[in-house]
C-alpha cells in the first residue's frame, strides 16, 4: 500500500482531485485503484500449429489481460487469436490454465475463460466515452503498482491498422508504456475504460509517442455474445486479406495474406488501390468503408488497382476473417 500511495501522492493531479471536487474519497480511490491493480494479469498464449497469424505474431505470444468476471478475463484479441495453449498468472503469482473464449476482429477484443479459479476481484467496466481529452487515467500492464503508469488521454480520434482494422473513435494516451499488449486503462475512479492495443510514436503528429487503447463502450454491445457464441452476432464484414498502407495520398498494397481472397485473385503487395466498386479511396478509412458498405462477408469486391503504371480490375470475393483462422486443437 504504500508504494500504492506514493504514486497515488505523486501524480495526485493526475489521478485523484482534491475532496472537495470529487465524488469519492481519497480512501475510496485509493481502494478502487489498489482492486483496479489486483485485477490485471498476465497472459501467455501458444498458438495452434502452422496458425495463420504466426508469420505476423509469432507462435508464443505474452500479454496481459484485466479480469472482468469471476472466470473471464478481457484482453486484446492479437494475442489469442488461434491460441491452442493458454496460461495466465494472477497478481499473486498463481498460474492458472485457461482458453479462448471469444474473439472480435471488428473492435479486436479477446475473451479468455479460466479453467482454475483466481483470488483476484472482477474489476467493474466504466465508460469510455465519458472519458475526456486531458482527462487523468492509470495505465496498467502486468506487475502491480511498479509497473502502473498515471497517464494523460491526448486524444479521441479514428485509428486504422494495416490489417483492415477501423475504429471509429480510439483512447490515445501519454506517456506510454512498453507493455502495453491487453493492458488495463483505468478511470481516476478505478473502472476500466480500455485495452491497451499498440505503442504508437507519434500520436497526435507532434513527435509525442503514445499508446492506442480500444474504448470500452465498443464490448459491452458484443459482451453478451462473446461470452455464449465466442463472437458477435453481428453479420461478419467482409476480409481481403490486403494490408496496406497510406503513401503520399496513394493506398499502396504492403501484403496480402498467402492463400487468403485479396491473393487468390492475384493481388500482389506493391500494388495501388485506385477504386473500390468505382469508388476512389486514398487512404485505409476510404478503402475499407468502401470495402464494408458492399454487406456482409461473401460479397465481390471489385477493385481498381494500378500495377507498373497501368491501371486494371481485380475482383475479390471476400470472406469472414473468422472463417480464415486456424481451429484449436485442444478443448
Amino acid at each position: 500500500m504504500k508504494h500504492l500511495t506514493i504514486l497515488l501522492v505523486a501524480g495526485a493531479a493526475l489521478l485523484l482531485p482534491s475532496v472537495a471536487s470529487a465524488e469519492l474519497s481519497n480512501e475510496e480511490a485509493k481502494a478502487r485503484i489498489e482492486s483496479a491493480l489486483q485485477s490485471v494479469v498476465k497472459i501467455s498464449a501458444k498458438a495452434t500449429p502452422n496458425a495463420r497469424s504466426n508469420a505476423t505474431l509469432g507462435d508464443e505470444r505474452e500479454g496481459n489481460g484485466v479480469l472482468i468476471e469471476k472466470d473471464l478475463i478481457l484482453t486484446i484479441g492479437y494475442l489469442i487469436m488461434e491460441a491452442d495453449e493458454i496460461e495466465v498468472i494472477d497478481a499473486k503469482g498463481k498460474r492458472l490454465p485457461a482458453k479462448v473464449a471469444g474473439y472480435d476482429h471488428s473492435s479486436g477484443f479477446g475473451l479468455v475463460r479460466l479453467i482454475a479459479p483466481t483470488s483476484a476481484q472482477p474489476i467493474a467496466l466504466g465508460s469510455s466515452s465519458g472519458i475526456n481529452v486531458k482527462d487523468p487515467v492509470l495505465s496498467v500492464p502486468f506487475g502491480g503498482i511498479d509497473e502502473a503508469q498515471p497517464a494523460f488521454v491526448t486524444a479521441k480520434k479514428e485509428f486504422t491498422g494495416a490489417w483492415e482494422y477501423k475504429l471509429d473513435e480510439a483512447l490515445y494516451t501519454f506517456p506510454p508504456i512498453m507493455n502495453w499488449g491487453g493492458a488495463g486503462l483505468f478511470s481516476k475512479e478505478g473502472a476500466l475504460v480500455g485495452i491497451g492495443s499498440l505503442f504508437l510514436r507519434n500520436v497526435n503528429g507532434d513527435g509525442a509517442p503514445g499508446n492506442m487503447f480500444v474504448p470500452i463502450d465498443l464490448l459491452k454491445p458484443i459482451l453478451s455474445d462473446l461470452k455464449a457464441n465466442g463472437r458477435s452476432a453481428s453479420p461478419p464484414r467482409p476480409w481481403l486479406g490486403a494490408s496496406t498502407e497510406e503513401r503520399s495520398r496513394r493506398l499502396v498494397v504492403s501484403r496480402v495474406s498467402p492463400d487468403g481472397p485479396a491473393s487468390e485473385a492475384g493481388l500482389k503487395a506493391g500494388d495501388v488501390i485506385v477504386s473500390v466498386n468505382g469508388t476512389t479511396v486514398r487512404s485505409q478509412a476510404a478503402f475499407y468503408d468502401a470495402v464494408w458498405s458492399r454487406g456482409a462477408a461473401g460479397v465481390t469486391v471489385s477493385l481498381t488497382i494500378e500495377r507498373s503504371g497501368e491501371e486494371q480490375r481485380v475482383s475479390v470475393k471476400s470472406i469472414d476473417r473468422m472463417d480464415f483462422l486456424k481451429p484449436r486443437t485442444t478443448l
